[in-house]
């Protein structure tokens, strides 16, 4: 592992994985600043006309589908090729599916596109994520603010997504800025190809190795999995309204799932079990933060697109420039908090202090659109929306970049990757939530949809910050 201080005080391999990551986040949020408007825009206008209940459940499925995918990126790292291999492999997926939004046309260019885009971008985020813990062992100081300035590293390209794809679709239409997007991947997975070698050894092993007469039952469930999916499809299982839900249902039923086979895995001892307990408060304080963060794809997309006042000197901006606020408030505040952690060393408060602190900022910034409520079209300044964005940027430095932390810290060996998995299934079942919760929100409904959903994650959040003693004992030394 190098320790040499070559990329701002951090290991020189931290200078690649902040580059895949960077154009892998601006392809991702490039399309993904498009995709809702391009679901429930008419066709005159270039859309494709859906319902806007329907189009928030694709986006809210769609994006806890990707972060559902961690879990096959995760085990196929730990288990058969190593985290490295499927990272690559994972970047070439996303470009084929941002390919297929740009070239397809309508509900078959969105069904090819965002499969393959969520399949690839849930290999990326699990295999980079577990690749940045790599650099580090478990009680360096330096890892939140890595992990810190990694995060910056997805934030510049979350701002330039959104900005760039958003004015070519606004000047030429929407598959010229899904095109964009594959462009932009084009390159990062060029990048990451060049600086491959350079990556630590420990990236390419594989840490518990599928015994061969477990490959073809693996097999077995992966084509059954496609089977039944397949059929669900064919028999109107999977209506598009209902997706999000779905993938709720799923999350919690995965989440489940693999606590009880890593709680229950003979390679686990006593004190990684220990930390695998703690992870549990955790990850459904995770899950509540991101049900609320993740509507700014929903929700706050919807309300930027009717309420909000986007007009600039006579100039109306895309809608989808609003996404590029919250990245403009992380790059300036990223490295305060990387500096903030590391000037504390030990005395940074524990990472369940931080995830709580997370989570009721986060319920604060929903109670900040009441004054808000029950206006008309655009009524809402600019202004104002940037305030409450910013206080969604200081909640999600509290929680997202210290949960990727965490996830690595608290991994038994034999689970590395997987741990990072079950942090990212917290995102996918908030994520899916936000698609879901979407269809509750109205103009009517705006004071009671915003203040219940604020309310509700204070309380988790101070009853989280009630528990972080006990917690922090079961985390073994590990803050």
């Amino acid at each position: 592992m190098s320790q040499d201080r070559t990329f701002f005080g951090q290991p020189r391999p931290l200078a690649n994985l902040f580059g895949v990551e960077l154009w892998e986040r601006f392809s991702f949020y490039g399309m993904q600043g498009i995709l809702l408007i391009y679901l429930y825009y008419a066709a005159a206008d270039g859309g494709l006309g859906i319902d806007q209940d329907t189009a928030t459940s694709i986006v809210g499925a769609y994006g806890g589908a990707v972060y559902l995918s961690t879990i096959l990126g995760a085990w196929l790292a730990d288990r058969l090729l190593g985290a490295e291999r499927v990272l690559f492999l994972s970047a070439v997926l996303v470009m084929a599916g941002h390919i297929a939004l740009a070239v397809l046309p309508g509900l078959a260019g969105v069904g090819v596109g965002l499969v393959l885009v969520a399949i690839g971008s849930g290999g990326v985020k699990a295999n980079a994520t577990s690749l940045v813990g790599n650099l580090y062992d478990e009680r360096d100081e330096r890892r939140d603010a890595g992990f810190s300035l990694f995060y910056l590293g997805i934030n510049l390209g979350a701002l330039a997504g959104p900005l760039l794809t958003g004015l070519l679709q606004d000047r030429a239409g929407f598959h010229y800025g899904f095109g964009l997007a594959a462009v932009g991947m084009a390159i990062g997975l060029t990048q990451y190809a060049l600086g491959r070698k350079n990556l630590p050894a420990s990236g390419r092993e594989v840490p518990n190795p599928l015994p061969a007469r477990g490959r073809p039952i693996a097999a077995a469930v992966f084509a059954a999995g496609v089977v039944v999916v397949a059929v669900a499809a064919l028999t109107g299982l999977l209506a598009a309204d209902r997706l999000s839900t779905i993938v709720v249902v799923l999350s919690v039923v995965a989440a489940v799932a693999y606590f009880a086979v890593i709680l229950t895995s003979p390679r686990v001892d006593g004190v990684e079990r220990r930390r695998v307990f703690a992870f549990i408060p955790m990850f459904l304080a995770s899950a509540a933060f991101w049900s609320l963060y993740q509507q700014q794809f929903t929700v706050v997309t919807i309300y930027s697109d009717e309420r909000l006042d986007r007009g600039l000197g006579g100039w109306e901006m895309p809608v989808s420039w609003v996404q590029s606020i919250n990245p403009v408030f992380i790059i300036l505040l990223s490295g305060v908090f990387a500096a903030l952690w590391t000037r504390l060393g030990d005395r940074q408060p524990s990472s369940p202090l931080k995830f709580a602190a997370g989570t009721i900022i986060m319920g604060l910034a929903f109670l900040l659109f009441l004054p808000l409520a029950g206006g008309g079209p655009n009524s809402t300044p600019l202004l104002a929306l940037a305030g409450i964005l910013l206080v969604f940027t200081v909640a999600e430095l509290l929680l997202s970049p210290v949960g990727l932390s965490l996830s690595t810290k608290l991994a038994p060996r034999a689970f590395h990757t997987q741990m990072v998995a079950l942090f990212y299934l917290s995102v996918a079942l908030g994520t899916a939530l936000s698609g879901t919760l979407a269809r509750f929100y109205s103009a009517d409904t705006e004071s009671a949809y915003f203040g219940i959903l604020g309310a509700v994650a204070i309380v988790l959040g101070l009853v989280l910050a009630a528990g972080a003693r006990p917690i922090s004992r079961l985390m073994g030394g590990v803050r």
